[in-house]
Parts: structure tokens; C-alpha cells; sequence
């Protein structure tokens, strides 16, 4: 699955989850007991935007790392008629 297929709000989702179940493990608060569901909607959403702006860092990180697969490297292409 590519990042583009990823959505934001999936993504927070699951962070969501992941944090309160390892909390504890890290000296941390308990945060178990509170669902997504439970989480107020100004703090839904900015982590909401704070992954799709992190979803797009990395997307862009990627793009610039890749290889560009439609052009030769120097002295590479072949020419002809």
C-alpha cells in the first residue's frame, strides 16, 4: 500500500490506537481507557492535519529520493532514427 492510499484520518486512527496501548511501556500516562471515539474534535483534527501534512513530507522525501525512471543517465541513451 502507497502513502497516496493511505487517509489522513485512518492513519490518525491508528496512531491513535498504537500510543495508548504502548503509553505505559514508556512511563507514560495511561491513555487505554480513552477511544478514538472519546477524543475531542479540535484535538481529532489537528492530528488529523498533523499526519496528512506529515503523510505529504514523507511522499515528497520519496519523490526526491526515487530515481527518475523516464530518462537515461548520461551518455546512456541510445539515439536513432
Amino acid at each position: 500500500m502507497s502513502i497516496q492510499e493511505v487517509s489522513a484520518q485512518r492513519f490518525a486512527e491508528l496512531f491513535h490506537h498504537y500510543q495508548n496501548a504502548l503509553a505505559q511501556d514508556f512511563g507514560c500516562r495511561d491513555l487505554r481507557d480513552q477511544s478514538w471515539q472519546d477524543v475531542p474534535a479540535p484535538e481529532k483534527s489537528l492530528m488529523i492535519a498533523a499526519v496528512r501534512l506529515a503523510l505529504l513530507d514523507i511522499s515528497s522525501t520519496e519523490e526526491k529520493n526515487e530515481p527518475r525512471r523516464h530518462f537515461a543517465k548520461p551518455g546512456e541513451a541510445e539515439w536513432g532514427c
